[in-house]
C-alpha cells in the first residue's frame, strides 16, 4: 500500500472516498493499525485517559505525548501520523507553539499536529503554517478546554453558535491547515462545513456526511468500560478477553496444570543422573 500524504487525502475528498482515522499510544496498536490501512493515525492527548489514568487529557505532557509519538512512529510505515499537542504547548505563546510543533516532526518523526481551536487558534496556527508545519484544526468539542464552552457537551446546536464554528472553519481554512477536526457538532451543522470547505473534514460524533471519519482505538476495541459517548460504537470486546485469558493463566497456575512439559526446558538423561548424584 501506498504512502499516505497531504495530497492523498486531498483526492479522497475530491473523489467522495471516506477517510479514516484512529488513536494509537504504543508500537504493537500502531503496527496492527497501520496494516490494517488506516489513513490517518493520531498520537491523541487522550492517552492521557486511555494508557496513563488520567482523568483529564489537560494533564498530559509535551515529554509524555512525545515519548508515545516515537513508539507510534516505530510501528507506523504507511498511515499519515499526526501528533496532538497538548495543553498549553500551544495556548501560551504563539513562539512556544512553534517550538513545541517542531519538536513532534523532528524529535518524534510526525507529519503533521493538531490543534484545538481556542481565543488565539489562528496565530499559532499561522506560525506553525509559516514554519512549513502541516497542521490538523479541530473545532467544536474542544476537550482541552471544554470549560471554556459549557463543558463535554454537543457544540453549535443554535444558529448563532453554529455560524461561529463555521466561521471557525473557514479562517483556519483561508490560513492553510490540510484538515479539520469536527466533533460533537449536529450532523447538519458538519454538512454544510464539509461543503463549504475544500480541506477534508473528520467527524467525530459529527455525522455521516464528513469526508471522513475518527474515533479512539480503545474505544472500538472495547478496552476501556463505563459511560461512553453517544458517537462510540464498541467493535470487539477486548477487555473482556484480556480478561478471559488472565482468569485462565491464574487458574491452570493454581492448580499445577502450568507450565507441563510443553513449556518446560529438559536435560539430557545422562546430564540430569550426574546432576542428581552430585546433589544428592
Amino acid at each position: 500500500m501506498n504512502k499516505i500524504t497531504i495530497e492523498t487525502l486531498r483526492e479522497k475528498k475530491k473523489n467522495n472516498i471516506p477517510i479514516t482515522l484512529l488513536t494509537a499510544y504504543s508500537f504493537p496498536l500502531a503496527s496492527i493499525i497501520d496494516s490494517a490501512g488506516i489513513d490517518i493515525i493520531l498520537v491523541g492527548d487522550s492517552v492521557a485517559n486511555t494508557e496513563l489514568g488520567l482523568e483529564s487529557t489537560r494533564s498530559v505532557t509535551m515529554p509524555e505525548m512525545l515519548h508515545h509519538t516515537k513508539a507510534v512512529r516505530r510501528g507506523v510505515k504507511r498511515a499519515l501520523l499526526v501528533g496532538d499537542m497538548p495543553y498549553e504547548s500551544y495556548q501560551l505563546d504563539a513562539f512556544d507553539a512553534l517550538d513545541n510543533a517542531k519538536r513532534f516532526i523532528e524529535e518524534a518523526g510526525c507529519d503533521a499536529v493538531k490543534l484545538e481551536w481556542f481565543e488565539k487558534c489562528p496565530e499559532a496556527v499561522d506560525s506553525i503554517l509559516k514554519a512549513g508545519i502541516p497542521v490538523m484544526g479541530h473545532i467544536g468539542l474542544t476537550p482541552q478546554t471544554a470549560d471554556k464552552i459549557g463543558g463535554f457537551k454537543v457544540q453549535g446546536q443554535d444558529a448563532k453558535k453554529a455560524l461561529q464554528l463555521i466561521e471557525q472553519a473557514v479562517l483556519l481554512e483561508g490560513l492553510g491547515i490540510f484538515s479539520i477536526i469536527l466533533e460533537c457538532v449536529p450532523d447538519i451543522l458538519a454538512d454544510i462545513i464539509t461543503k463549504k470547505l475544500k480541506i477534508p473534514t473528520i467527524g467525530i460524533g459529527a455525522g455521516g456526511s464528513c469526508s471522513g471519519q475518527a474515533l479512539v482505538t480503545h474505544d472500538i476495541l472495547g478496552l476501556t468500560k463505563g459511560r461512553k459517548a453517544k458517537f462510540v460504537k464498541e467493535y470487539a470486546d477486548i477487555y473482556g478477553e484480556i480478561q478471559k485469558a488472565v482468569k485462565s493463566y491464574k487458574l491452570e497456575v493454581e492448580q499445577g496444570i502450568f507450565p507441563s512439559k510443553e513449556y518446560s526446558y529438559t536435560m539430557k538423561e545422562e546430564e540430569a543422573g550426574r546432576l542428581m548424584a552430585d546433589n544428592s
